[in-house]
């Protein structure tokens, strides 16, 4: 990989064409290596850790991506995107007949297991939710969390008062269970990143008096463990993830600065004291995925135990025993094999 495979600033015409197409196709290719989609900002990461960009040119691939989309060199869903945007009540007509879908229905009512909602935390000693600092790392973590039953959020939604009560409710109801509840972060490395947990334990504080339209009341979270996992500095250099070399917070001003009012604080002064004027955003984990998956399957085994996945699989195999006995006796595999001789009116 060179940077001949980038779009120039000053082509135009059939060059640009050609360069969009190049750019793409290193795009298809580093995508088909990853193995999960990434976002713009990934991307930008990802090819800075390749060496053909630079900080300065971050701006510009996310306008090299938009142009190859528009092209169609890169497909319209080819980045990651939060579903804030998504549409809803969009309807599809079936590609079956109404016998055919019959058909399928019936027989799928022998997998009713398969969709059949197990309780994975019946005699289990925790409850873990999991938020992260951006897409990427919900992207990149949920394979992992799915094995193990996680619900994973982007923290970006926290403003959010609804996503914040579903958390803390999920949270009250593992508590009056018995179940230790657990809060697993991962983010940004950077003066408020590293101090993250005093702000999750008071944006669920803020939320505490709310009351649900069901009855249902607010959660206190002082029983609740919130612990961070990554980004941590030991991660960074043992991988070589990428740095921003300021700290500029969302309001552009640099925390770094001493005209900035939060620059004197202690929090950032120790900041600046371990690891200077920089800082590592969460987005450049995807650079080292299997690593990152890793990282996040042992924060979760530290609590679950490596024995977690052996449990889960014995409750699944349980509830599909339960259900084959009820296929037995209701004749239902009886029906299943009748459905061939049926045919269309």
């Amino acid at each position: 990989m060179d940077k001949t495979q980038l779009p120039s600033k000053h082509s135009r015409g059939d060059k640009r064409d050609d360069e969009l197409q190049n750019f793409s196709s290193l795009l298809n290719q580093l995508s088909s290596e990853i193995g999960f989609q990434v976002s713009a900002r990934g991307w930008c990461y990802i090819l800075e850790n390749a060496g053909m960009i630079t900080k300065a040119e971050f701006e510009s691939v996310n306008g090299w991506i938009n142009e190859a989309v528009k092209k169609g060199y890169l497909d319209v869903d080819f980045v990651a995107e939060d579903n804030a945007r998504s549409f809803s009540v969009v309807e599809t007509p079936s590609i079956y007949t109404p016998l055919e879908y019959f058909k399928e229905m019936v027989k799928g009512d022998t997998n009713l297991h398969e969709f059949y909602d197990i309780d994975w935390w019946d005699g289990e000693k925790y409850y873990i939710q999991m938020v992260v600092e951006k897409i990427d790392l919900k992207t990149l973590f949920l394979p992992i969390c799915q094995q193990y039953h996680i619900p994973i959020a982007n923290a970006r939604g926290w403003s959010s008062i609804l996503q914040r009560a579903e958390f803390a409710r999920r949270f009250r109801e593992a508590e009056e269970r018995g179940l230790k509840p657990v809060l697993l972060y991962c983010g940004d490395h950077d003066p408020d990143g590293l101090r993250i947990s005093d702000t999750l334990r008071e944006n669920l504080n803020q939320i505490s008096q709310i009351t649900w339209s069901d009855g249902e009341e607010g959660y206190d979270p002082q029983s609740l463990t919130i612990e961070r996992f990554g980004l941590n500095y030991d991660f960074i250099i043992n991988h070589n993830l990428s740095s921003i070399d300021n700290l500029l917070t969302g309001s552009g001003k640099d925390l770094a600065s001493p005209s900035h009012p939060n620059n004197h604080l202690q929090y950032v002064q120790t900041y600046l004291e371990l690891y200077g004027a920089k800082k590592w955003e969460a987005n450049a984990l995807v650079v080292a995925p299997k690593a990152g998956r890793e990282l996040c399957k042992q924060a979760i085994v530290n609590y679950l135990g490596d024995d977690a996945l052996q449990r889960f699989r014995d409750k699944k195999d349980k509830v599909k025993n339960v259900f084959e006995e009820y296929y037995e006796k209701s004749g239902l595999y009886d029906v299943v094999d009748g459905l061939d001789d049926m045919e269309e009116d």
